[in-house]
């Protein structure tokens, strides 16, 4: 696999850091990935965006999903994820995840996360959407997310790794052989760096989480900007299911016209036995689904939507007022927070609810190690597509995927740096003089790409909305590229117009993979292809970027995906310890 040679507009690398490996993400996935590294006697620097603890694993409220409890298996967990996935979970990922993850988060709290306990002192453990059995690991009632970086980012600090913060990627080095070399990134702000700069790195890990930022509504903080994935893409790696972004079904409604970050109502709440109603109090998913409110995701989001149409509402209720003060108050205390904080008491009033974008299923395409179709680039989290998720991920399952990909990326580049296969010491990248730049949009272009995928590819797709999508968004890279090549002006290099560039980049493919997939499956609802066709579309829709810009989309032959690398050794997933 040979890059596309295009890379983001950027002044020259002021300085650089020399290491064995870089990881670029703070959450669960790249925190964990950078212990395990570390541990092993290699050279490792963390990049962040903002600070280490500022990604979007902080913001997870309901928990971590693994078969811990009593009665509860590996083999039901993965029946569950199965389900959810509708049909296009890569098993033998799934199996992975499943497997070694109880082992994995018993490694964690070893860490020093700390998880809400029972009156007998065991995890207490509750119950979300689609899943048969209690096995949400959870913290600080509804604080699952904020412990777990806690915990993570005072052993990143106590074991001495390398970071840098406040700092955006902006391209992947590469050397002679076309491997991963390290990536360049602007600081911002000052600091021991200024500007921009390079981690100079035989292996690339990226952990840069979702690009929730490319709808107007979402439950991603305002850095989930799709960047790892862009990278990936002019890297010329290879990313797939990119259409299947899930939509929380409750998040909280503060407007038609609200934009950027919105408070999320966890699963969780369902889990613990609020209802679903319309403005007249009738539940309206009971008959919908044997789970009723905790089905699957995509029903749920679906359930709502539907119900919203039929009464022309802006927003469904959730009413939990039969919880009391207490429970909310020690069980949902974040979540009662911010209802207060918008005007609402759950305690005395149903809250507000509507989907909004929440989590990418689709990413950087890799296979049972994290490795990328580009050598020496790996990548595990949100910004990754290992199988595990298929058409819609269940609930839970990213903090676990995160922290069992990211131990097995790890195990990977302490081995190949053990014999051999990655170069002893940072590899010199070949210069990029020559290589043309990518046209950089105005700040302000995001609001456009937000308003455009909203309108033609959110929660409710059709051939009409998305071809209009994939024309308005087309254009505006035809705006930039005849800018670029007219004058050779386009916008001034910045964190703002980086982010546009890269949101533009992968609503691109999104929409190209939303028009390609002519059914309904998981979060991908197609209003004219209304049934899931398995005998077409029981596969994967997998997306490079070529040199001149243009997408080369193709499906995989199943469910299951191609090695990204030919040599690949089959996976062993660890035993249960």
């Amino acid at each position: 696999m040979t890059g596309t040679g295009i890379r983001l507009h950027a002044p020259a690398p002021g300085w650089s850091v020399d290491a064995d490996v870089v990881i670029v993400g703070s959450g669960v996935a790249g925190l964990t990935a950078a212990l395990r590294c570390q541990d092993a006697g290699l050279s490792t620097v963390v990049v962040t965006k903002a600070r280490l603890d500022d990604g979007s694993t902080r913001w997870a409220q309901g928990g971590i999903a693994a078969a811990l409890g009593e009665g509860d298996t590996p083999a039901q967990h993965l029946d569950d994820t199965l389900v959810a996935g509708a049909g296009l979970c890569d098993e033998e990922a799934v199996r992975i995840l499943v497997t070694e993850g109880p082992a994995a988060v018993r490694r964690l709290m070893a860490t020093g996360a700390q998880f809400d306990t029972d009156e007998a002192g065991g995890i207490h453990l509750t119950r979300e959407g689609g899943h048969h059995r209690r096995r949400i690991a959870h913290a600080g009632g509804d604080a699952t997310g904020a412990e777990i970086s806690r915990a993570l980012v005072e052993a990143v600090r106590a074991h001495g790794v390398r970071t840098i913060e406040h700092a955006i990627v902006l391209d992947l080095l590469t050397d002679a052989e076309g491997r991963a070399a390290g990536v360049t990134l602007h600081v911002m702000g000052e600091g021991r760096h200024d500007g921009v700069g390079a981690v100079h790195a035989p292996a690339v890990v990226l952990a840069t989480g979702g690009m929730g930022q490319v709808f107007s509504a979402t439950t991603n903080p305002s850095v989930s900007t799709g960047d790892g994935v862009a990278l990936a893409l002019r890297a010329g790696a290879e990313v797939a299911d990119l259409e299947f972004v899930q939509f929380h079904p409750t998040v909280l409604f503060l407007g038609a016209d609200a934009e950027g970050q919105q408070p999320l109502v966890s699963e969780a709440v369902r889990g613990e036995g609020a209802h679903l109603v319309d403005a007249d109090g009738v539940r309206f998913m009971a008959g919908r689904h044997e789970l009723a409110e905790l089905a699957p995701r995509d029903v749920v989001a679906k359930g709502i939507l539907r119900r919203m149409l039929e009464q022309d509402a802006e927003h469904m209720y959730l009413d939990a007022r039969h919880f009391g003060a207490a429970m909310w108050e020690q069980r949902f205390p974040t979540i009662l927070a911010a209802c207060r904080a918008h005007g609402i008491d759950p305690v005395t009033e149903p809250v507000p609810v509507a989907p909004a974008a929440h989590y990418a299923s689709g990413g950087v395409r890799t296979d049972s190690h994290g490795r990328t179709t580009v050598p020496g680039l790996y990548a595990c989290g949100e910004v990754a597509c290992t199988g595990v998720h298929g058409a819609n991920r269940l609930a839970s399952n990213s903090l676990l995927e995160g922290l069992v990909y990211a131990e097995r990326i790890a195990a990977d580049i302490v081995r190949e740096h053990a014999d051999g296969t990655l170069a002893p010491r940072a590899p010199r990248p070949l210069p990029d003089t020559g290589r043309p730049a990518e046209p950089l949009l105005a700040p302000e272009t995001r609001f456009t790409i937000q308003r455009i995928m909203t309108e033609g590819a959110g929660v409710l797709r059709s051939d009409a909305s998305l071809a209009t999508a994939a024309q308005q968004l087309e254009r505006l890279h035809a705006e930039a590229l005849g800018a670029l090549e007219g004058d050779g002006k386009t916008a001034e290099p910045g964190v703002d117009a980086w982010e546009a560039t890269n949101l533009l980049c992968v609503a691109r493919v999104l929409v190209a993979a939303a028009r390609m997939r002519t059914e309904t499956r998981g979060c991908h609802w197609r209003e004219d292809h209304a049934d899931r066709d398995d005998a077409h579309w029981r596969r994967h829709i997998v997306v490079r970027l070529n040199p001149d810009r243009g997408l080369a989309v193709h499906t995989t032959d199943s469910a299951d995906f191609p090695p990204t690398r030919p040599e690949a050794p089959a996976p062993r997933p660890r035993q249960e310890q």
